[in-house]
């Protein structure tokens, strides 16, 4: 994902079931092994549900789209989080609702006939598991690029508390564990390959599946409501324990590009986020908390080519800045 040129893994018999398509061997320099232990040991200290940083790092957007040698990525700062309040008042759930706040998102779209935008909104705040997401724009499926990326890495957490995979495993020269961190906070596309080949192209779909999302690896295709699913059911703390809950949502902040949702919001308020960028497609999938009340915020979109990103970019500040103006202010 995230480079056009990617081939996808065969796959071949792994500790986790069958896996399948066309073969890629990873020859690539990696860093040394020593690196990664120095993650995995800062990564190791238990921590609670939704558990991260308030801070965002100024992003290298020239990053986005590479399959790079592995060194290991920076360790992501862990701090306890505050538990979600009781709703006194007007509440997140109750904006989203809020005709004004349709109108506002609908006019950001309609300003920008030119480009193909979907946009999906879902209160998470205390679960998202049974609520209904908000479309606007586009609501049939774009290439999710990289922001799929995420349902793998949840698929794999899976797997891991089911006892059919480890995060000690080694997939290719570290252990999953860095994987999956290289394949969520760098968009590491080496990384996505070793992770999908563990998994199985098949496994990953009926995983979907069970969640009542729709996706097939082959075309790597998301509705924006079913990526708002992904994320509100991995807040909820529905789908994985507590530990790898936290895990999985630490690796989405600071990450190599924070230049899209990130970069719209207060910074009051909490993102946990995976872009992907891929030909036409400029994509970001995110979770925005304050003081306990929480969206999933997800912005796909689609130009001719990546000549549009600049403007594009722009269209999902635009929309982040109205969702946040409506829900947190």
């Amino acid at each position: 994902m995230d480079e056009s040129n990617l081939e996808q893994p065969e796959p071949k018999t792994c500790t986790i079931g069958r896996a399948r398509r066309r073969s890629r061997a990873i020859h690539r320099k990696r860093a040394l092994f020593i690196g990664a232990c120095a993650l995995l040991l800062a990564m190791a200290v238990p921590v609670s549900v939704h558990a991260a940083t308030q801070a965002r790092a100024t992003s290298n957007a020239a990053s986005k789209t590479t399959s790079v040698q592995q060194s290991p990525p920076p360790a992501a700062a862990l701090s306890l989080p505050t538990a979600a309040p009781s709703a006194q008042g007007v509440t997140a759930a109750d904006s989203i609702n809020d005709p004004t706040l349709e109108r506002e998102i609908n006019d950001v779209i309609d300003a920008y006939p030119q480009y193909q935008i979907g946009v999906a909104l879902l209160d998470v705040t205390g679960g998202g598991e049974d609520k209904e997401v908000h479309d606007y724009g586009v609501e049939e499926p774009f290439e999710a690029a990289s922001t799929a990326k995420v349902l793998a890495a949840e698929a794999y957490y899976h797997l891991v508390e089911t006892g059919a995979a480890s995060l000690d495993e080694p997939l290719g020269a570290y252990p999953a564990s860095f994987q999956l961190q290289a394949m969520i906070q760098q968009s590491d596309n080496d990384s996505w390959s070793l992770i999908m080949e563990a998994i199985g192209f098949q496994e990953l779909s009926d995983y979907a599946d069970s969640l009542g999302v729709q996706y097939d690896p082959e075309t790597n295709t998301l509705t924006p409501a079913d990526m708002a699913h992904v994320l509100g059911r991995l807040y909820s703390g529905s789908l994985l324990n507590a530990k790898d809950t936290t895990r999985l949502l630490s690796t989405m902040q600071n990450t190599n590009d924070e230049t899209l949702i990130p970069a719209a919001v207060p910074a009051d308020v909490t993102v946990y986020h995976k872009y992907g960028e891929l030909g036409g497609e400029l994509h970001d999938a995110a979770i925005l908390d304050k003081g306990g009340h929480a969206v999933a915020l997800v912005v796909y979109t689609k130009g001719e080519d990546i000549g549009s990103v600049t403007e594009r970019t722009n269209i999902i500040h635009k929309v982040t800045q109205v969702v946040a103006a409506a829900l947190f202010q």
